[in-house]
């Protein structure tokens, strides 16, 4: 017959594999069992296994059902799992194959099952070993208080954590072998794609980076994420690993704390405006060419906002100066001169305290010295004065020469332009001075930046 095993019971004992023959029906019991099988199951002799019946070998009745329902509807079974007593009443994972042969020879004992038996106990260990190592791994991620996702070459997601799955309000189902186009906004997926393919291409990690993504229920939320690349054990990079961390109640204290800060900024500088509504305006123009200048350096949001911020504070310290001395017509004497430079370092003091998440101190200190080292109030030079201060001393020159003061009718444009350039490279930034040259060609040298 061709289900018949053709291999010899000698080549069965050979590979450790156990061959059997089993006739059910009145009768029934093994006629056949190979040493293999003796030692499988642990017995010392063939004789003593021949005297079990197939049926009580099984350690679970339901196992033993599935193994005889397969039998009756199939008439075979193939390479069946499950859990056999040996001879000590101990259970042995075993893989049973089987196949349900006639010989109409044999009166009432014609029906017979015919098969092998392999010990698959060091597989089920192994497998039970990686199946545990498995489980351990899941459940750490899922007690973990971020959204951690892994992703395929393709950027299909293949496991996630359960924090990613209530965050998304979605079943491990439901996400699998998705994208983040299944989910998020398409210029968001579009970014997060691309950022992906960058740790994917290039091996190198992203790290930190500073997200808004939009949730389920409407609402978006702001996140710090992590990405880095996952490699087989050849070194060959078959996916990523992404961290993302809920940012949102943090960033909101932090945007609370930072309009506080803001608040009482304002407060100073409408005390300011009052005092001297001179010194407020220029503040004000200022803070509106160093914004233009910062837009054609192609600075960021974050650095376009702490420049226009140091802007509007530059003069702050003012607030402590005389005012009979600030708008003194004619010439200060040095002693005056040197009480008016004071407002540098009075500025610094009003602002030191306050955890800027910009280098205000740093650029309000600066901007009154100059490359050459002759400005105040360190007369420091060249590269030790950061970018900011560079344009707030071009910008506070053009914006002084071009407005009026009480003390002193404006010099004008062109007078400030003479300055800039007779100062360019010694005193002043000389790209800077090139930005503001090109900005006044581009506004037919027009006075953009004034307020109303």
């Amino acid at each position: 017959m061709k289900d018949k095993f053709n291999l010899s019971s000698e080549a069965f004992d050979y590979l450790g594999i156990g061959f059997y023959k089993y006739w059910l029906g009145e009768n029934e019991g093994f006629e056949f069992i190979n040493p293999s099988l003796v030692k499988i199951l642990g017995y010392s002799s063939r004789a003593q296994l021949m005297k079990k019946k197939f049926v009580d070998l099984f350690c679970d009745i339901g196992e033993r059902n599935k193994f005889l329902s397969s039998i009756k509807n199939s008439k075979r079974v193939k390479f069946l799992e499950t859990r056999l007593l040996k001879k000590n009443n101990k259970p042995i994972w075993v893989a049973i194959s089987a196949f349900l042969a006639k010989n109409g020879n044999r009166g009432n004992r014609n029906e017979y099952l015919e098969g092998l038996i392999e010990d698959v106990s060091l597989h089920k260990q192994m497998e039970e070993a990686v199946a545990m190592e498995r489980d351990m791994f899941q459940g750490a991620l899922d007690n973990m208080p971020d959204a951690i996702y892994f992703k395929d070459s393709k950027n299909r997601i293949v496991r996630v954590n359960q924090y990613y799955l209530n965050g998304m309000n979605k079943k491990q189902e439901d996400v699998v072998g998705k994208t983040d186009f299944d989910f998020f906004p398409k210029q968001q997926a579009q970014q997060m794609f691309e950022d992906d393919n960058f740790v994917l291409t290039t091996g190198k990690p992203i790290v930190g980076k500073i997200e808004r993504t939009l949730l389920s229920n409407g609402e978006w939320n702001q996140v710090i994420t992590t990405k880095i690349p996952v490699y087989d054990r050849q070194g060959k990079i078959i996916g990523t690993m992404g961290i993302t961390r809920d940012m949102t109640a943090y960033a909101n204290l932090e945007q609370a704390r930072f309009k506080m800060m803001m608040s009482a900024l304002v407060v100073l500088g409408r005390a300011l405006e009052m005092r001297d509504p001179y010194t407020s305006l220029h503040t004000r123009n200022v803070a509106a060419i160093a914004g233009e200048i910062a837009k054609v350096l192609g600075w960021d949001d974050n650095r376009m906002l702490g420049m226009k911020l140091a802007a509007e504070l530059h003069d702050l310290g003012k607030i402590s100066i005389p005012l009979d001395i600030l708008n003194k017509p004619g010439k200060l004497s040095d002693l005056e001169y040197q009480l008016i430079q004071k407002h540098v370092e009075n500025c610094c003091k009003l602002i030191g305290d306050i955890d800027f998440p910009f280098s205000l101190g740093l650029i309000v200190g600066q901007h009154h010295e100059r490359l050459d080292g002759s400005g105040y109030p360190h007369g420091i030079q060249g590269g030790d004065i950061c970018a900011e201060a560079r344009i707030l001393a071009v910008s506070d020159v053009l914006e002084s020469m071009t407005s009026h003061r009480p003390y002193r009718a404006a010099p004008g444009k062109t007078k400030a332009i003479e300055e800039l350039k007779s100062g360019c490279g010694s005193k002043y930034d000389a790209g800077m001075v090139g930005i503001v040259m090109d900005l006044l060609d581009k506004n037919d040298g027009k006075i953009f930046w004034q307020s109303n």
